[in-house]
């Protein structure tokens, strides 16, 4: 039976072992798991169905965060096709026809375009070169990704509720960047607590070492999920 919470848990780690211990831990609580690239470049495709196989009841956000030209994206969608990930993640930045591409390539996976990283702040872009207020940035690269074919956004939480306002309610929105009161920081600048997230139009938050760091896990799983209700 899956869970039907509003948590995704990154698990980062790039052993099988360790990732089947805390999915074990905290699958009572969390339905939807995040594998990243640390976990995959080790792992590949043979990690993610050993994952799957042990664990049937989970779904998997395959964050790969894809950004290249859209053959190459294309041909990246259709080698990990056979895995059936409930989302994977792509550049918005990567433009209209890499997202068109991925979508096309993988029409049954919600392809997920990551606009800005929470790790980025304002400072930080107008050193790149960018000098759009970031809500302003997020909106367009959001909207070009649905445009395009994505069916869900990966955005800071505090770009969540004016996303919602302009994309309306049947695209999935997805935020990193969220922590527990009293919770570090760590490499997050732009952050709110997961119920806040929530109550600005999130669909999902996605947490990860509040939960795999606790001393703790099923209970840090458990307190955070409850917090949601």
């Amino acid at each position: 039976m899956k869970s039907n919470s509003q948590v995704i848990l990154a698990l980062d780690s790039s052993d099988i072992p360790s990732t089947m211990e805390m999915i074990e831990k905290t699958r009572e609580y969390i339905g939807i798991y995040k594998l990243g690239l640390e976990f995959y470049l080790a792992q590949g495709k043979e990690g993610v169905k050993e994952i799957q196989k042990r664990f049937s009841g989970i779904e998997i956000f395959l964050d790969l965060k894809l950004h290249d030209i859209s053959n190459t994206v294309a041909g990246a969608c259709r080698s990990i096709a056979d895995l059936s990930p409930r989302f994977l993640t792509v550049h918005a930045s990567g433009g209209s026809k890499m997202i068109a591409a991925a979508s096309s390539s993988l029409p049954k996976v919600e392809i997920t375009a990551v606009t800005i990283l929470t790790s980025l702040d304002q400072e930080a872009l107008l050193a790149m070169g960018f000098k759009e207020k970031i809500e302003d940035l997020t909106l367009a690269l959001a909207k070009n990704a649905v445009n395009s074919g994505a069916k869900a956004i990966v955005s800071s939480p505090q770009e969540v509720s004016f996303l919602r306002q302009h994309l309306g309610k049947a695209v999935t929105l997805i935020t990193p960047g969220v922590r527990p009161v009293g919770a570090e920081r760590d490499d997050q600048e732009r952050v709110m607590t997961p119920k806040q997230a929530i109550e600005a139009g999130a669909d999902f938050v996605v947490i990860g070492r509040p939960i795999t760091k606790a001393t703790n896990p099923k209970q840090a799983a458990e307190a955070i999920t409850a917090s949601l209700r």
